[in-house]
């Protein structure tokens, strides 16, 4: 008699060698298919959060950008020292061209007018004194935004006509008798940097006349007007041969900081804090030190 073939799920054997073998393949691929589902889900999360949030045109924008990232335009109204005005009318080219679409203005004048100007509503956005005192007209105004930063040192000195025709070689020579002297307002920071150093040296001197801001005490000199002013040492640097300096000792003790701020009712904020930042970095530092400023 032929002995009946074995259920496929014998109670005491349990599945056959080769049933088992198909078993674990299918349970295999199941395992498979689970994985590569959410493998496919967790790309199509990952996908609208990689690479920084999404715009809500579906592109992404770079992450920790910030706002650098963003294009700044329109016209930045800077109020600067008068002895500022050759560096930073190259910083300000230098800034329309980095930034397409921007424009920087400048109104240079003596630091104590430009502040009365601050303070009375004239619009402007960024503010560079040449002293802590007038930038401090300003603050105390609450018109600053932030605290104002040393950006550069300036260091007075003394120039003469080319050639030094009257042999001027020390503070105390100015004082002479015949010599024709220009001094800055005592108001001005170069006028009351110059008045320390002769307070400093003991010395008294009347000049023929007070100039609102270092660039018209210069000018005297260049036009002959007067024997010799009391200037800034960036100041003889950009009248090139028109001027000459003389160096004296006592200018050490009247070393003027140079305070930059962001004004609180500042027109284009943005692109006035990016100006100052170009005015602080290593870029704008080289073209300040090569005008002949002093580090901060």
């Amino acid at each position: 008699m032929t002995t009946p073939a074995r259920s496929v799920s014998d109670p005491q054997h349990g599945p056959r060698p080769r049933l088992r073998s198909r078993l674990r393949s299918r349970q295999a691929l199941r395992a498979v298919g689970g994985f590569a589902l959410a493998a496919v889900a967790l790309t199509a999360c990952s996908s609208g959060d990689s690479g920084g949030s999404g715009d809500s045109d579906g592109s992404a924008t770079k992450s920790g950008s910030g706002s650098s990232s963003k294009k700044l335009s329109g016209t930045v109204t800077v109020f600067a020292a008068a002895s500022l005005k050759e560096s930073f009318t190259s910083l300000g080219k230098t800034f329309e061209k980095e930034h397409p679409g921007t424009k920087v203005s400048f109104n240079f004048g003596g630091s104590d007018s430009l502040a009365a100007s601050i303070t009375s509503g004239a619009p402007a956005d960024v503010f560079a004194s040449a002293s802590p005192k007038t930038m401090k007209t300003v603050t105390d105004a609450k018109a600053a935004k932030g605290t104002p930063a040393t950006f550069v040192r300036n260091q007075l000195e003394i120039a003469t006509l080319p050639g030094n025709p009257k042999k001027i070689a020390t503070l105390k020579d100015l004082t002479g008798s015949g010599l024709k002297v220009a001094l800055c307002a005592k108001e001005v920071p170069c006028g009351a940097a110059a008045q320390k150093a002769l307070d400093g040296a003991g010395l008294k001197l009347t000049p023929v006349s007070y100039e609102q801001d270092v660039k018209g005490a210069l000018t005297k000199v260049e036009l002959k007007e007067v024997d010799a002013s009391v200037v800034y040492k960036t100041d003889v640097n950009a009248a090139g041969g028109k001027v000459e300096g003389v160096e004296f000792p006592e200018s050490k003790q009247a070393i003027n900081d140079y305070p930059i701020a962001l004004l609180k009712n500042a027109p284009n904020a943005e692109a006035a804090t990016a100006f100052i930042d170009l005015v602080k970095s290593a870029q704008g530092q080289k073209v300040l030190g090569q005008a002949g400023f002093l580090k901060p």
